[in-house]
């Protein structure tokens, strides 16, 4: 009996032992993939620079020359990247197609709409948005506040129509995306039901969805994907409701993360599964990151809640939060991580060339990257020469400004920013180790499908800066300019 005893213990610390391993070299796959097939050349490099004081935006400049560089040295700034080690891997970047934008683009001359699109939805000529977000009723902006279900207590939806945004939004983006070449990722995010269907009785100013009317909501979102698809427009991916917890003087509807969960547990999330659209990812949150990681938690913590969730999206008006995003991606690895919106603001006209808008969405965009984020999207693509049109006078800056009093059209740097990113770091792309022994020099880096690797760094300061890239044993060496960004591709 003794002996049987020691054993079977033996046996299950043996078995222990194995679990243990598998456990860790699981985890370890997870977290990261090797690309040991990876043929880097190593001889060149090409190099994209927007710098202020200059007229360099998006500009190429020189090539840069790999040599040997065993050990780098501490004291000089240095770039370092390991592409043996990936990340997360890119949904996309772009910006989002709203009424405002749409209404817009269309007072403009028609060589100006041909140039927009161009300049946002081409990788020859523009920065290449592979993403783009939309509202489902009225939000902000749009020029007035509407339902696509207006009748009282339509609980079957009988009179929902989509007729409002077949006058400007729907031809925006099939625009953009035949100059896309359909290659566009989109999703779709809610400000408010119906009045009808809240306990305020209106769209705006907050007020919560009725019990009676959480089926009748879920549904909506299904004959909003419908009609759109009847105009030959598919949506990847959906948030449950825009801003939950944000009581604002345009369309808003407040969810606690109890109240979230359990319309997702119960309705939405039931109603997509046994929908046609069944495959369409579902977005929670969608609002600041300071409480994204409680928000995640009450979700993802209820199994029945949580089968049917993708990923939580955030917003970056309440702080910066960056490691709120990262703690997120440590507590839950089986989640995604989508920047849903961001814009600056207030508009001031005269404000256009301040150079620090686009340091805000380089900052934003090189933090949400390295701590996880798999997409990341702008607000408004396009706004005119007021930071509207906007029902409520919620007036904001874009990356474009279209003057239409003028047929002027105006990029922002914030443009040039976002298109450091956006262009060069395709959808496909996985984050690669990327180390910087430098604070004033802030980087992220990706490795793309077609074997370049896209690394991006900014320097904030006032002067410029000499730095190295370097990768298995080798570098090249590179000027910042004061208040500049770059972007490097390694073959």
């Amino acid at each position: 009996m003794k002996k049987q005893i020691i054993i079977t213990c033996l046996f299950m610390a043996v078995a222990l032992a194995a679990t243990l391993l598998t456990g860790c070299n699981m985890n370890s796959t997870k977290q990261k993939t090797g690309t040991a097939g990876l043929s880097l050349e190593l001889k060149s490099a090409e190099m994209y620079i927007t710098a202020k004081d200059t007229n360099l935006r998006l500009s190429a400049g020189p090539q840069l020359t790999f040599t040997e560089l065993v050990q780098p040295d501490e004291h000089k700034p240095t770039i370092m990247l390991d592409p043996n080690h990936t990340f997360q891997e890119i949904v996309g970047i772009g910006g989002a197609f709203t009424d405002a934008a749409a209404e817009t683009f269309y007072k403009l001359p028609k060589e100006k709409q041909t140039e927009i699109l161009d300049a946002y939805f081409t990788t020859d000529k523009g920065i290449g948005y592979s993403l783009g977000r939309t509202h489902i009723n009225s939000c902000d902006f749009s020029s007035e506040s509407y339902a696509y279900a207006a009748t009282d207590g339509d609980k079957e939806l009988k009179s929902f129509t989509i007729e409002h945004d077949r006058k400007f939004r729907i031809p925006l983006i099939k625009e953009a995306l035949e100059k896309a070449g359909g290659k566009i990722t989109l999703f779709a995010s809610p400000w408010s039901p119906p009045a009808w269907m809240k306990d305020n009785n209106n769209m705006l100013q907050g007020g919560k969805l009725k019990p009676e009317f959480m089926q009748s909501w879920a549904d909506y979102y299904i004959r909003f994907f419908e009609e759109y698809k009847k105009e030959g427009i598919n949506f990847w991916g959906v948030s449950v409701q825009n801003e939950p917890m944000a009581v604002q003087t345009w369309e808003s509807c407040i969810y606690t993360a109890e109240d979230e969960r359990d319309f997702v547990k119960k309705y939405m999330g039931p109603t997509l599964k046994k929908s046609a659209f069944a495959d369409t990812k579902l977005i929670i949150w969608d609002h600041n990151r300071g409480l994204m990681n409680q928000r995640a938690k009450v979700m993802y913590d209820d199994p029945e809640a949580s089968k049917y969730v993708w990923g939580t999206g955030f917003h970056w008006y309440t702080g910066d939060h960056f490691e709120n995003v990262k703690l997120h991606a440590e507590a839950f690895p089986d989640k995604n991580l989508i920047f849903t919106e961001g814009c600056v603001y207030p508009f001031n006209y005269d404000s256009l060339n301040l150079w620090h808008w686009g340091e805000t969405y380089g900052t934003s965009l090189i933090n949400d990257l390295n701590n996880g984020a798999c997409a990341w999207t702008d607000w408004n693509i396009l706004l005119d020469e007021t930071g509207g049109p906007n029902h409520v006078n919620n007036n904001c800056l874009a990356p474009v400004i279209g003057n239409t009093k003028t047929g002027e059209v105006i990029y922002m740097n914030s443009f040039y920013y976002l298109g450091h990113f956006s262009k060069f770091i395709r959808p496909g792309a996985k984050r690669i180790t990327c180390a910087s022994n430098d604070d004033e020099l802030q980087a992220t880096a990706f490795l793309n499908t077609d074997g370049k690797i896209a690394t991006v760094v900014m320097n904030k300061t006032s002067k410029a800066k000499d730095f190295f890239v370097w990768i298995n044993n080798k570098s090249i060496k590179a000027n910042s300019p004061a208040h500049s960004i770059i972007t490097i591709l390694i073959n």
